[in-house]
C-alpha cells in the first residue's frame, strides 16, 4: 500500500516530528505490505502478519531453531502506519519525551514494521523486548543462524539509524 506523503507529513507533525529529525537520522519511508499472511496467532487470539515470502522464511528459521532445541515465537510482526500513530502518541500522553520514543520506536512511516518483513522475536524464558534478550541461547542462535533464512538484525549496538540496540528486532532481506 503507498502512503499519502502529505498526509503522513501532517500526522507526523501532529506528533512534533520533523522531516529535520528525520533526515538527521538518516531514516527512510517504508510502505505497507499489501499481500499479508498469518504466521503465528497467540493464545489470546492476537494475530501476527507477514509478507508471504518473509512468512515462509521465518517458518523454515522457526522450524530450524526448533530442530537445534531453540524455541522462538513472534512478538511482533506488521504494524500500519496508524497503529505506529497509535503506539507513539500513547507514550506522549503518558509524559514520555519524544526523543526518549524516537530512541525505541521509528516515527511513523519509518518503521520495518510496516513491510511486513519485520519480527519482534521473543523466548518463553526472557522477558519481551528487552536488552537482555542478547544474552540468551536464543539470540546466540540468531546471530549464528538467522541469515541462512534472509533475517538480519537491524539494530545492533551502535545502528546509524540511532535507535537504542534492539536484539530482539530482525528484518527480512530477499537472499540475492
Amino acid at each position: 500500500m503507498t502512503v499519502d506523503s502529505e498526509a503522513l507529513q501532517r500526522q507526523l507533525a501532529g506528533l512534533g516530528i520533523s522531516s529535520a529529525r528525520l533526515e538527521s537520522r538518516g531514516l527512510h519511508p517504508f510502505a505497507e505490505a499489501g499481500r499479508l499472511e498469518v504466521v503465528q496467532t497467540d493464545d489470546d487470539g492476537r494475530e501476527h502478519q507477514l509478507t508471504p515470502e518473509a512468512a515462509a522464511a521465518w517458518r523454515h528459521l522457526h522450524r530450524a531453531a526448533e530442530e537445534d532445541g531453540v524455541i522462538l515465537f513472534i512478538a511482533s510482526a506488521f504494524r500500519g502506519i496508524e497503529r505506529q500513530i497509535q503506539i507513539i502518541q500513547r507514550k506522549l500522553d503518558a509524559g514520555q519525551s519524544l526523543e526518549a520514543i524516537l530512541a525505541v520506536n521509528a516515527p511513523p512511516g519509518y518503521s520495518e514494521h510496516h513491510s511486513g518483513r519485520a519480527v519482534d522475536i521473543g523466548t518463553p524464558d526472557d522477558p519481551l523486548l528487552e536488552a537482555s534478550f542478547a544474552d540468551t541461547p536464543a539470540f546466540a542462535w540468531l546471530v549464528r543462524r538467522a541469515g541462512e533464512f534472509g533475517f538480519v538484525l537491524s539494530y545492533p549496538e551502535g545502528n546509524q539509524s540511532g535507535y537504542r540496540c534492539e536484539p530482539w528486532h530482525w528484518c527480512y532481506h530477499t537472499p540475492g
